[in-house]
């Protein structure tokens, strides 16, 4: 009767994922930020494969990572200078 909150949960997790990203970019945390960059784009690759969310979502949460690989681009600590 109610099949469209089977896949509230599926976005939920998304969501968890790249507000996490977003408060350790915000936070500076760079690997923390490039962890959950890996873990948001396996997890949409795992839900898009299964059909577990519908190809407006999935183009939605596509953008949203193709900005997420722009802003992380060079946001690694290689490029920090030691200053103590």
């Amino acid at each position: 009767m109610f099949g469209f909150f089977k896949k509230v949960g599926k976005v939920n997790r998304l969501e968890k994922i790249a507000q996490e990203l977003e408060m350790n970019m915000s936070n500076n945390y760079k690997d923390a930020a490039q962890e959950n960059f890996r873990e948001f784009e396996q997890a949409l690759n795992e839900l898009e494969a299964s059909g577990e969310i519908s190809e407006s979502q999935a183009f939605r949460y596509k953008q949203r990572l193709s900005a997420y690989r722009q802003k992380l681009k060079n946001y690694t600590h290689k490029d920090q200078k030691v200053t103590w």
